[in-house]
């Protein structure tokens, strides 16, 4: 495609770390702030502008649904006056589950771009394959693996502290 398309690769793989440091930030104030899975979530338009962001809340909110990538589409949908999110990237430093996976195929998110893989629930290609699934009406482009080795370290240290254990 010659140079211009390089120099665009190059821009967007950098956005989406960018965008995955904010997602971990996040993630801290999961952990610190709410003693939950530290879990971080940012959706971005195609321009570039925060449109929602969030952590996992399930116990602070008592809500089972509260996880980060929700978190962020509600705040997201609240800011747009929509239930459609077109166009949007979300940045999650866990691959979604498959309530959160769905959720993103309903709000129509144009692309996630996640950190650590999830094999027990992951639903963007590691247990599931929800995202991008031909069956249903929109599908949602993934890039996994963004900053995994971190946010997979973070959620790790978590639970080893959780089991008394020290963090590695």
């Amino acid at each position: 495609m010659g140079v211009s398309g390089v120099v665009c690769v190059t821009v967007e793989l950098h956005d989406d770390e960018h965008w995955m440091r904010h997602a971990l930030e996040l993630a801290h104030r999961a952990q610190h702030e709410d003693d939950e899975i530290p879990v971080g979530a940012v959706l971005v338009s195609a321009d570039g502008e925060i449109l929602g962001e969030g952590w996992n809340r399930n116990i602070a909110e008592s809500d089972p649904t509260a996880h980060a990538e929700v978190v962020a589409m509600r705040a997201a949908g609240a800011k747009l006056g929509n239930h459609r999110l077109i166009g949007t990237t979300l940045y999650v430093t866990l691959e979604p589950c498959a309530m959160c996976a769905m959720a993103m195929v309903h709000a129509r998110v144009g692309r996630v771009v996640y950190g650590a893989s999830d094999p027990k629930t992951g639903a963007a290609g590691s247990v599931f394959d929800l995202l991008t699934d031909p069956r249903h009406n929109h599908r949602v482009e993934v890039r996994g693996g963004v900053l995994a080795e971190e946010a997979s370290q973070r959620l790790t240290n978590y639970f080893r502290v959780k089991r008394g254990k020290p963090p590695l």
